[in-house]
């Protein structure tokens, strides 16, 4: 009795299990059926699950009555064709209209801050005034932006902070701006070069003039030829790579200038007649290395070029700062030691022909000073020359002062030390040891300034 009792039950039962299955099945088939024909129909009222026959319904009664109790798992699959047509409804309805009502926008994420557009507001004049990307990447440096502080800006470097710099800033017009042709450059080339050998010419013309005179008819033409000269200096550095502005010349280095050159025609025979007890008159006057300076004009008015057109091209090609710098750095150094050896040569011609002494370490030092101060005025770095110029003076002019004042009694210890110079490596030691080392001072300066990307940037209209 019992096993035919239970023989009905368990049929019942997977009668009921085949059956929720089969409703399983046919909710399936229903809803992927009712789905595809809303998404080919594109209508947004689909068959709802009520549509489907009752027939194909499963009973909840059946489902729990299942043997391994998962009504929960039943339940999750009547879902399934509900899920699949809203997601094809979803598919299917169009996308909302933006414009259909303007005071309703849809909140966007904030972006970050333009720190480009920052820093443009900060530099405003230089990026206005620029005419290339190259004086913005200078002026950037100048005020001690490098690559690693353009990596904050997402550029790799300055150069290419620089040109997105250039290509935002406003303008009149879609022409951008092109440079003017720099006149001494273009224009006036050969007349600068010219004038370069204008104070070579004068100083000649007052040493000849020195040679055929005597008595005060010489003073006088010592005196005109000096001013002469002095003329025909500032002619020649009025144009050309030599030129700088007069704002930029502070009147100390004029002074120092004058200063240094005028030991270098009266100092040396100066301070041997006071080595000698004298002066008892007129001491002699070192033409020859004044001469050589003053024809030595005009290869520091080349060099001074070459160095100007070189770093300009290597500034226009060069990508980093530190690039740049290091392919400035020889082409400096290249640029001084041709100088030198031009220095050389004509100290030597001059030497020869005057039959002087050619004092190639005084006067060799000094135009070596003289050509770095130059440099560094004309590129905006006018102290440091003023005050290495000032320190060299002034050590001459102890030098000269210590001689004068160790006749004093009890102050010969004053003279000892430049006596002792005197004695061992002659009177050109002592400008000789001065100018080299304010040289040097300068040199050192140098490589580190005027391998800067601002001290090339060359202002509108200028060389």
């Amino acid at each position: 009795m019992c096993g035919a009792e239970g023989a009905p039950d368990l049929r019942g039962g997977a009668l009921d299990e085949a059956q929720a299955e089969k409703g399983d099945e046919s909710w399936t088939s229903e809803g992927a059926r009712v789905a595809q024909r809303g998404a080919r129909d594109e209508s947004p009222a689909g068959a709802r699950p009520d549509a489907v026959p009752d027939d194909a319904r499963p009973d909840e009664s059946s489902a729990e009555a299942r043997p391994d109790g998962s009504p929960a798992e039943a339940r999750t699959d009547l879902t399934a064709p509900e899920r699949a047509l809203h997601t094809a409804a979803d598919a299917t309805s169009p996308a909302p209209n933006a414009g259909a009502n303007p005071s309703r926008k849809t909140p966007g994420r904030r972006g970050a801050a333009d720190p480009v557009k920052a820093l443009m507001h900060q530099h405003r004049d230089l990026c206005e005034r620029a005419v290339d990307p190259l004086e913005i990447a200078a002026g950037l440096e100048a005020h001690g932006l490098t690559d690693r502080t353009a990596a904050r800006f997402r550029h790799r470097d300055v150069f290419s902070l620089a040109e997105e710099m250039y290509a935002r800033v406003p303008r009149d017009g879609d022409q951008p701006r092109q440079p003017p042709a720099p006149p001494d450059v273009r224009r006036g080339h050969w007349s600068w070069a010219v004038l370069a050998l204008l104070p070579g010419a004068l100083c000649a013309g007052a040493v000849i003039g020195l040679r055929l005179t005597e008595g005060r008819l010489r003073l006088a033409v010592a005196v005109l030829g000096a001013v002469a000269v002095v003329l025909g200096l500032r002619v020649a550095l009025f144009r050309g790579p030599l030129h700088a502005p007069s704002h930029a010349t502070p009147a100390a280095t004029r002074a120092w200038t004058c200063w240094l050159l005028a030991y270098a025609l009266l100092g040396d025979g100066l301070l041997r007649a006071a080595l000698d007890g004298g002066p008892d008159g007129p001491w002699p006057l070192a033409t020859a290395p004044v001469l050589a300076l003053a024809l030595a004009c005009g290869p520091a008015a080349w060099c001074a070029h070459l160095l100007a057109v070189r770093a300009r091209r290597r500034l226009a090609v060069s990508r980093g700062l530190e690039e740049f710098a290091s392919s400035v750095t020889p082409l400096l150094l290249g640029v001084f030691g041709l100088f030198l050896c031009g220095l050389g040569a004509l100290l030597a011609l001059c030497g020869a022909v005057l039959g002087e002494p050619a004092a190639y370490a005084g006067a060799g030092s000094l135009g070596a000073l003289l050509l770095l101060a130059r440099l560094l005025t004309v590129h905006g770095f006018g102290h440091a020359p003023a005050v290495v110029l000032g320190a060299a003076a002034a050590a001459e002019a102890t030098a000269l002062t210590t001689v004068f004042v160790g006749r004093l009694p009890g102050c010969s210890f004053l003279a000892t030390p430049v006596e002792t110079l005197a004695a061992n490596r002659g009177t050109d030691a002592v400008p000789a040891l001065v100018c080299a080392l304010a040289a040097l001072t300068l040199l050192l300066y140098a490589t580190r300034t005027l391998t800067r990307a601002s001290a090339h940037a060359r202002p509108p209209g200028s060389p």
